[in-house]
């Protein structure tokens, strides 16, 4: 069966921007909209969160992430359609976790499950999960070991497209250790951020 597709006219670009800007998320994940990249598509908006940010509201110890709607009227054959989202996502994981063989299957199961949660329909899905683990030596010996998950993924969208934001927004949360529900209880091994919590989730992505 086909899946529902969004407009593919040039003039639907800036009412789905205004859409994805009205959304609202859980208390503590905050969302902001970032420059989007220019050369990727003829239309573009960039969102990036973080979970439970320091007082900067921008930088987070617990995860971060990017969410790009891109647009463009031709469809582009790798897309199959007139829309494609790339999405980052990356957290600090306590280093016996992050050692965990099935880690980045479960990263990436975790947001094929909350697109189907949302109802979010996709199709030409592709990503790569990566697990880093480190260990400081000589002055940085005391940041211990470290371990951290990173998620990148692209599809083509179907249908309602916040329910691809809201997507994205569990699945960074849920690498931050909050599941959904979980608003203002303490995160899972916090003190994975306070000791060694390998390559920090400040400056989020290299994109």
């Amino acid at each position: 069966m086909d899946e529902p597709r969004p407009p593919a006219g040039s003039s639907a670009f800036a009412s789905v921007a205004e859409s994805l800007r009205a959304l609202t998320f859980r208390s503590d994940f905050t969302v902001r909209e970032i420059a989007a990249p220019g050369s990727l598509a003829p239309d573009a908006i960039a969102l990036a969160g973080d979970v439970r940010p320091e007082a900067d509201g921008i930088d987070s110890e617990y995860g971060t992430g990017r969410f790009i709607l891109l647009h463009d009227p031709e469809e582009p054959d790798a897309w199959d359609g007139a829309w494609r989202v790339v999405c980052f996502a990356q957290a600090p994981l306590e280093p016996e976790i992050g050692v965990d063989p099935l880690l980045a299957d479960v990263a990436w199961s975790w947001l094929i499950d909350a697109l189907h949660t949302r109802g979010a329909t996709f199709h030409a899905a592709s990503g790569t999960a990566t697990k880093t683990l480190s260990k400081g030596f000589g002055t940085l010996a005391d940041e211990g070991d470290g371990a951290q998950i990173e998620l990148r993924a692209s599809w083509s969208p179907g249908g309602d497209l916040t329910a691809h934001v809201a997507a994205w927004a569990e699945l960074v949360c849920m690498l931050a250790g909050l599941p959904p529900g979980s608003e203002d209880i303490a995160v899972f091994g916090a003190h994975r951020a306070a000791g060694g919590r390998g390559p920090s989730a400040r400056g989020g992505s290299r994109g």
